[in-house]
């Protein structure tokens, strides 16, 4: 446990402790895409870890997969990610945003154009999503034609300038079920061009999008989030298989990359085998990890860092819980995504710290 608590460096910040926020969507910014009222004070309530990682945050208009998503592309945007930030660097934490295009996981209700949604092939993930109306069927959506994915990958690019100017210390490309791991994924890519067919050519988007954050705001601002094993959204993993992510991580790593953040749902192997291939800082996520393992991956060195996502949602004081072997309050996954009938700040302010 001491090891998790110590400083870490990341890139070229320094951390006061090896916890990572991990990011998770709340589905509580306002109708245009800035961050709602409360977005601040819950962030800062966290900033006592090392790295806040944001929710996912699209990176345009085409990017918007679901309702009351934040967005990091306009004037606005920027000016509301800016009180965000300065809370959490008041709080010692450093921050990098997430960024999420949603693909096919999106519905025209949830998006400001109200257009089709994109992605690698006109393939249906098969699944429901929610919108204000109710959970819907999530269309078909359109395949982008090869000489559009240029614009797309500057979409990410211009949305990394935008958080650097909203004060974000860095950029997450999220690159588990969302566009980066559509292209990736057999079951969400059958193009014939060169995004599709081998294993090269589907990483060549997540490859791509990196190259472009890392020109416009450098190598040690950017990260990827991965996840090997994830099954869903109709994504068959099993398809993928781990040399797609051993050439992949093999190919991010050459580019400098501040951190691999992966997503841990089985698998060992193939995860000691990207430990072996990355140099640089690995972050590592277990979704169910039990509390008798926090910090052992750090001290073992599988990872530098390791990120908790919902035991950070309902503890805004986890490091003085971990430093006292303090008992943790437990989420409410009720109240995950939007404001309760109860009010706003319900599930998103209102968990108890230890001084309450």
């Amino acid at each position: 446990m001491t090891e998790l608590l110590a400083p870490a460096t990341l890139g070229g910040l320094r951390l006061q402790n090896r916890v990572v926020m991990a990011p998770m969507t709340r589905a509580r910014a306002n109708a245009d895409g800035t961050p709602g009222p409360l977005t601040a004070q819950y962030y800062g309530q966290r900033a006592s870890v090392g790295l806040v990682i944001t929710e996912g945050t699209q990176p345009s208009d085409d990017g918007q997969g679901y309702p009351a998503t934040p967005g990091i592309y306009t004037d606005d945007h920027v000016a509301g990610w800016r009180e965000v930030t300065d809370a959490i660097h008041a709080g010692g934490a450093k921050v990098f945003f997430q960024l999420m295009h949603a693909g096919r996981m999106s519905h025209p209700d949830n998006t400001p154009h109200h257009r089709q949604g994109v992605a690698p092939s006109a393939i249906a993930p098969g699944e429901q999503i929610f919108t204000l109306a109710g959970m819907q069927d999530i269309p078909v959506p359109r395949a982008l034609a090869t000489e559009e994915i240029p614009a797309v990958i500057d979409e990410y690019r211009h949305a990394a300038r935008r958080v650097v100017e909203a004060g974000g210390d860095g950029v997450e490309i999220h690159g588990v079920a969302y566009l980066v791991h559509q292209f990736l994924a057999l079951s969400a890519n059958r193009r014939t061009d060169r995004y599709g067919g081998s294993l090269q050519n589907r990483a060549r988007f997540a490859i791509e999008v990196a190259q472009a954050v890392i020109a416009e705001i450098g190598a040690d601002r950017t990260g990827i989030r991965i996840s090997p094993g994830f099954a869903g959204m109709g994504l068959d993993h099993g398809h993928e298989g781990p040399d797609l992510y051993q050439y992949l991580v093999g190919q991010l790593d050459r580019l400098g990359l501040a951190y691999l953040h992966i997503v841990h749902y089985g698998g060992e192997p193939l995860l000691h085998d990207l430990r072996k291939l990355w140099r640089r800082t690995l972050i590592l996520n277990r979704p169910e990890r039990p509390r008798e393992d926090f910090g052992r991956d750090v001290a073992s060195g599988l990872a530098d860092l390791e990120s908790y996502g919902q035991m950070t949602l309902a503890n805004p004081d986890f490091i003085e819980r971990l430093r006292s072997n303090a008992e943790f309050n437990q989420a409410d996954r009720a109240t995950y995504f939007g404001s309760s009938p109860e009010g706003y700040a319900v599930g998103y302010t209102d968990y108890p710290c230890l001084d309450d």
